[in-house]
């Protein structure tokens, strides 16, 4: 065991992590973090992501064309995420992040849907799991994962959505990313679905530098924070922690088999 938690979402390749991995893995380490997932969002970050993981034993790989930045995605972008994929590289565990968003102005929605489609394709293929992004998409999401039927599932990254919501991605096999949401006292809703869930249908996540923590607001979100996430799931949640932390390593472990 390489820690007590994995951080199954942190965009490292980002500030204020580039340039000062070492000493971000370590803070993450002295916390208890002793793996973390690197989803790419673009074809030119692949390399970049890769080259991470390569280097820092603790870093893990995962590859995807993000909707929020649609307009940088290509048929050149689809080739080099098949590229990579086919390469099959060491350390690299999911496809992600992608999936689909309705919080932009100009969404390109049916863009954003069709490269959703050929990415789970490609998923289905190379036998990966899939990092997925939903803002206020969560029932058409549900549709195309039903539709495409992946054998090895994937985590809805990030999840605000309601109970129903969050049941019907279970029932497709779908883990649901648990971060930061959780420490705000308004998130009510949210709060109450992750009491509610089965334990073994979660995982921990940061979004790092993305979706700080309630008294971290204005400040870069960290990997070491998933301390802080896990604390206030206990405090949600009737389990002792300690079962509780090794059911969410299990769940991640059975979802992103490559770690």
């Amino acid at each position: 065991m390489k820690g007590r938690f994995i951080d199954t979402h942190c965009h490292f390749d980002f500030p204020p992590f580039s340039g000062n991995e070492a000493a971000s893995i370590q803070r993450a380490a002295d916390a208890g973090v002793g793996t973390i997932i690197v989803p790419a969002i673009e074809a030119e970050n692949f390399t970049r992501v890769l080259a991470l993981a390569e280097r820092y034993e603790p870093l893990y790989a995962a590859v995807g064309l993000h909707p929020i930045v649609v307009e940088r995605h290509d048929d050149d972008s689809l080739a080099a995420l098949d590229a990579v994929l086919a390469a099959k590289p060491k350390k690299l565990v999911a496809v992600g992040e992608i999936g689909l968003d309705l919080y932009r102005e100009d969404p390109q929605f049916e863009r954003q849907a069709a490269l959703l489609d050929a990415q789970l394709q490609l998923a289905k293929r190379y036998d990966l799991p899939v990092i997925l992004h939903s803002r206020r998409t969560h029932d058409k999401l549900a549709l195309h994962l039903k539709r495409h039927n992946l054998p090895r599932t994937g985590v809805i990254h990030g999840f605000s959505g309601s109970l129903q919501q969050a049941l019907r991605f279970i029932q497709l096999g779908y883990k649901i990313g648990v971060g930061g949401t959780i420490s705000y006292p308004r998130a009510n809703k949210t709060r109450e679905v992750m009491a509610q869930l089965p334990l073994e249908t979660l995982i921990l996540e940061t979004d790092a530098p993305d979706m700080p923590l309630n008294g971290f607001q204005g400040q870069p979100n960290r990997p070491e924070r998933i301390a802080d996430v896990f604390s206030h799931l206990c405090s949600l949640r009737p389990e002792p922690p300690e079962h509780i932390a090794q059911t969410l390593y299990h769940n991640t472990y059975a979802l992103f088999t490559n770690l």
